[in-house]
C-alpha cells in the first residue's frame, strides 16, 4: 500500500506511557462480576447471628399473607400472568436460600453518635454475630459495615470501630471471610478517600491480610463529591485499586442540594443527575455502582398499606434498574419482596429478546423485528444476559 508520510519519528513520542495510564484508569474486557442486587443496612446494635433468617422469615410471611398466588403478585406489580408465574416461584425460593445477599451493619446514620464506650462494645457484638454467621454458613455472600464519616471531624473513632471490628472477626473466625467491604460516606474532600485508603493498607498488614484485600465503597450523598467525581478522572487508580463501588445516599444529596422534604425521593431529577455522573466518570473503571433507598416501611399491617409501600418501592427498583442501577439499599424487610420481584421481572421480560439479537449477531443476520445491532450493543446485550444470569442464579 502506498502511503504519504515518510515515518512518524517524534509524532507519537509519548503514546506507550498514555497506554498505560488508559489500562490503568479504564480496564478493558472485563467480564461483569457478581454483584448482589441489593444492600440491607441494619444498625450496629441490632445485628444478631439471627439477622438474615429474621429478615427472610418476616418477607416470606408478608408474601404468604398478601401474595401468595403468581395471580396476586401480577395484579399489584402489573405485570403479565405467564411473567409473574417464574417471577413469583423464584421470589419464594429466593426468601428461603438467601434473603440478603449483601449486608451492611451500619455505624453511621442508621446508628447515631453513642459514647465511645457503646461503640466499642457493639463493633465487638457486631464481629461477634458475623463470626457466628460464618460459622454456620449464613453469612451473605457480601457483607461489611458502614464507619462514620471523616467529614464529621473525628477520623479516628471511624478508624477504630473499623479496626476492633475486623481485629475481633479474624479472632473469632480465624480469619477474614470472604466478600468483605466497608462503606465509607459523606466523602467531602477528594483527601478523605486516599487517608481512607491508607487506613486500609495499614489495617492489612497488621492483620496479616493479603495485599488488596481490604476495599471500599465510597458514599455520593453531596454535590461536592459529585464535583470530585467530575474533575478527577485518575480519582480510581490514585487509591491503588481499593474503590469497589459508589453507592448514592438520596436524602442526604437531595437535603444538601436543597430540595423541600416531600421531594427528596430516588426518582427526583436532581437524583437522575447526580446517578449519570456516577455512571459517566466512573464508566469502565471497574467500580460498581449502587443506588440508594426507599426509607419508608408499611404504615400498617394492612393489605393496602403494605400493598402501598411495595408498589413504590417497586416504582423506585424499576427506576433505577432503567438507568443501568441494578443494586440499591434495602431497608426494611418488606423491601425484598418487591425488590426481588422487579429485579426478577425485569430480566426474566428481556431475556430471551436479548438472547436472540446475540445469536443473530453471531450468525451474521438480522434479529427479529429487523434489528441490526452494532458492536457496542451486542456487548451491552452479553452483558446484560451474564448479569441476568447471576440475578436469576
Amino acid at each position: 500500500m502506498e502511503t504519504t508520510l515518510t515515518g512518524l519519528d517524534g509524532l507519537l513520542d509519548g503514546f506507550d506511557r498514555v497506554y498505560r495510564d488508559q489500562l490503568a484508569r479504564y480496564p478493558a474486557g472485563q467480564e461483569p462480576a457478581w454483584q448482589p442486587v441489593h444492600t440491607v443496612y441494619v444498625p450496629a446494635d441490632r445485628v444478631t447471628a439471627e439477622v438474615v433468617h429474621e429478615w427472610g422469615h418476616t418477607a416470606a410471611d408478608l408474601l404468604n399473607r398478601l401474595l401468595f398466588t403468581p395471580g396476586e403478585l401480577a395484579a399489584l406489580f402489573g405485570l403479565d400472568l405467564e411473567l409473574a408465574r417464574p417471577v413469583h416461584e423464584r421470589v419464594r425460593r429466593k426468601l428461603h436460600n438467601e434473603p440478603i445477599e449483601d449486608l451492611r451493619i451500619d455505624f453511621e446514620d442508621g446508628y447515631g453518635v453513642r459514647a465511645p464506650e457503646e461503640e466499642d462494645r457493639h463493633a465487638e457484638s457486631a464481629a461477634a454475630a458475623v463470626a457466628d454467621m460464618h460459622r454456620a454458613g449464613t453469612l451473605p455472600r457480601r457483607w461489611g459495615l458502614r464507619v462514620k464519616s471523616f467529614a464529621d471531624g473525628d477520623p479516628h473513632r471511624s478508624v477504630r470501630t473499623l479496626d476492633g471490628f475486623l481485629t475481633e472477626v479474624v479472632r473469632r473466625a480465624g480469619r477474614l471471610p470472604d466478600g468483605f467491604t466497608v462503606t465509607f460516606p459523606k466523602v467531602l474532600m477528594e483527601d478523605y478517600l486516599r487517608q481512607f485508603a491508607r487506613c486500609l493498607e495499614a489495617l492489612e498488614r497488621a492483620l496479616a491480610l493479603p495485599d488488596g484485600t481490604l476495599r471500599f465503597e465510597m458514599q455520593v450523598e453531596a454535590p461536592q463529591t459529585v464535583l470530585i467525581l467530575q474533575r478527577s478522572a485518575g480519582l480510581v487508580p490514585s487509591l491503588g485499586g481499593r474503590l469497589a463501588a459508589a453507592h448514592f445516599g438520596v436524602f442526604d444529596y437531595t437535603a444538601a442540594v436543597g430540595l423541600p422534604p416531600d421531594e427528596q425521593r430516588l426518582d427526583h431529577p436532581a437524583c437522575d443527575h447526580a446517578r449519570h455522573v456516577m455512571r459517566t466518570a466512573l464508566a469502565g473503571t471497574g467500580v460498581e455502582l449502587s443506588d440508594g433507598s426507599l426509607a419508608a416501611a408499611p404504615a400498617s399491617d394492612s393489605a393496602a398499606d403494605v400493598h402501598a409501600l411495595l408498589r413504590r418501592h417497586s416504582a423506585l427498583v424499576a427506576h433505577s434498574l432503567s438507568h443501568g442501577f441494578h443494586q440499591g439499599w434495602d431497608m426494611h424487610p418488606s423491601h425484598l419482596v418487591s425488590r426481588f420481584t422487579t429485579v426478577y421481572a425485569f430480566h426474566l421480560a428481556c431475556y430471551e429478546k436479548y438472547a436472540d439479537r446475540v445469536h443473530a449477531w453471531e450468525e451474521r443476520r438480522a434479529a427479529a423485528g429487523g434489528v441490526l445491532d452494532e458492536p457496542a450493543t451486542v456487548r451491552t446485550l452479553a452483558a446484560a444476559l451474564a448479569r441476568a444470569d447471576q440475578a436469576l442464579g
